[in-house]
């Protein structure tokens, strides 16, 4: 029951931080590979405001989270945008972003390097235990997978319910044909690029509660989104969610049982047995 539930409480928060990726590719046809140092920077921003302004890490998501949505529509529309527009296709659009938000990736982490050094920073910040079915979990991890499920609910509620939520759906179906009906592919696209930047942002910033970070340890969340986008399917939120939770159990249950040092070794072992038996994803159909 403890692999269980404390998998059940890394997934939630992993689900978070992929949603922010599969936004992002699943609409904007970018892959970006600096995501995981946007997640690092939200950890950042949530670690100064606590430790410089003892301002609450949740509250500080009121400041983190727009501020994340600014940059990273900004990046979007000043540096891929004109990716987008000169691509002939969209095999080419992926290595061009690939190749752009690669570098980005570095930039980031020589920037953050700079601000901030290049040692490890946490905090304590709710680590008092509380009690599950007769056993003690860190307050912050519940919490953040509780903020991690209203959050993810959140934006499937409006992603499904709502017209703007309809217009990037329609962009992730079929960017060709979405204009036909009135939708501005490139304003979506820009939309969804920088409300996944917000997202992953908020994700880091509730992982920062728990997990030690550094400045170059993003390219590890990175790695760990791809793998849930894979096996859960790109642009599919349901497929992400569960794939996070499949993870996150699998990730404690190597840790607790064999090795902690053997958790990423396990992650890629799923993802190379989804790849193997299923290539569509989780829920995706196979392909004739």
């Amino acid at each position: 029951m403890f692999i269980l539930i404390t998998g059940l409480l890394l997934g939630g928060t992993y689900a978070l931080i992929a949603l922010g990726l599969n936004l992002q590719y699943g609409v904007a046809r970018i892959m970006n590979l600096a995501n995981g140092e946007m997640l690092v920077a939200g950890g950042f921003a949530a670690f100064w405001f606590y430790t410089a302004g003892q301002i609450n890490p949740v509250v500080g998501l009121i400041v983190i989270a727009p501020v994340a949505f600014v940059v990273n529509w900004l990046l979007y529309r000043i540096m891929l945008q004109p990716l987008v527009t000169r691509a002939k296709s969209r095999g080419a659009l992926e290595v061009d972003s690939i190749l752009a938000t690669f570098g980005m990736s570095f930039a980031f982490v020589g920037i953050m390097t700079w601000a901030f050094g290049g040692g490890y920073f946490n905090y304590a910040f709710l680590a008092q235990p509380v009690e599950i079915f007769s056993s003690s979990y860190a307050q912050n991890r519940v919490v953040a997978f509780v903020l991690a499920v209203v959050i993810g609910g959140a934006l499937w509620l409006w992603l499904t319910f709502t017209r703007t939520g309809l217009k990037l759906r329609a962009v992730s179906v079929n960017p060709a044909a979405a204009p036909l009906v009135g939708v501005d592919v490139r304003a979506a696209s820009a939309l969804a690029f920088a409300l996944g930047g917000a997202v992953t942002a908020t994700g880091g910033a509730l992982v920062s509660m728990f997990f030690t970070l550094d400045a170059s340890v993003g390219v590890l969340f990175t790695m760990k989104a791809l793998i849930i986008i894979i096996m859960g399917g790109v642009g599919d939120i349901r497929g992400t969610i569960v794939a996070a939770v499949i993870l996150g159990i699998a990730e404690t249950a190597v840790a607790r049982l064999i090795d902690p040092g053997l958790t990423l070794a396990a992650a890629y072992l799923l993802f190379l047995l989804v790849l193997l038996f299923r290539p569509q994803g989780l829920f995706g159909k196979a392909r004739g």
